[in-house]
């Protein structure tokens, strides 16, 4: 959940080129996070709408409207928009990170890198660093690609949403939900 959010932002940290700015491309994206119930049952849920740059002074951002959480179930949705992430009062999940952006605008098309990243995850009014080993790839000279390499796994604790957990757990009558949430993200950035 928030987590996805995080591992989103942790694309965003990779290396950057000092050309033009990059605009994430919404729609092509994802921020995907596992749930883990019952201890043994996980589910895979999205974000619908994301947004995000990477600026030629190497600043990158990825925004994500809570709301538009998807599990696949309506109810579940509402529950985890209210009792979860209280988008009443904290809409959105950012994830910055400062990159090298003359080194992202150098890569010619087809070409790959690894890059560890640090990225600044800002959940329900807490901020902490994650870290995330994230794979950067022109697809060409106007696209690039970046993906997470391993999960990024963040723990629920330190955003506050322990509580959100515990209610999610309550209403739906389960025994357990885990508060440690892998996060993966896919993100294409489009040079303007």
């Amino acid at each position: 959940m928030s987590l996805k959010s995080l591992a989103l932002l942790s694309l965003l940290a990779l290396p950057v080129t000092a050309l033009a700015d990059w605009q994430l491309a919404g729609g092509e994206s994802s921020v995907n996070f596992v749930s883990v119930k019952k201890s043994t049952i996980a589910e895979t849920h999205h974000f619908k709408s994301l947004s995000g740059t990477i600026a030629d002074d190497g600043k990158a951002s990825l925004t994500i409207d809570l709301a538009s959480v998807e599990t696949n179930i309506p109810i579940r949705n509402e529950r985890m928009q209210k009792m979860l992430f209280d988008t009443a009062q904290f809409a959105k999940a950012t994830i910055s990170a400062q990159v090298d952006a003359g080194k992202l605008g150098a890569m010619k098309a087809g070409h790959t890198e690894t890059v560890s990243a640090d990225l600044t995850v800002d959940i329900h009014g807490s901020q902490q660093t994650e870290k995330a080993l994230l794979q950067v790839t022109a697809l060409d000279d106007n696209r690039l690609l970046i993906t997470s390499t391993a999960p990024i796994v963040i723990n629920a604790s330190n955003y506050k949403l322990l509580e959100g957990i515990d209610k999610l757990r309550e209403v739906a009558g389960l025994d357990s939900i885990s508060p440690l949430v892998p996060v993966t993200v896919n993100l294409i950035f489009t040079k303007q």
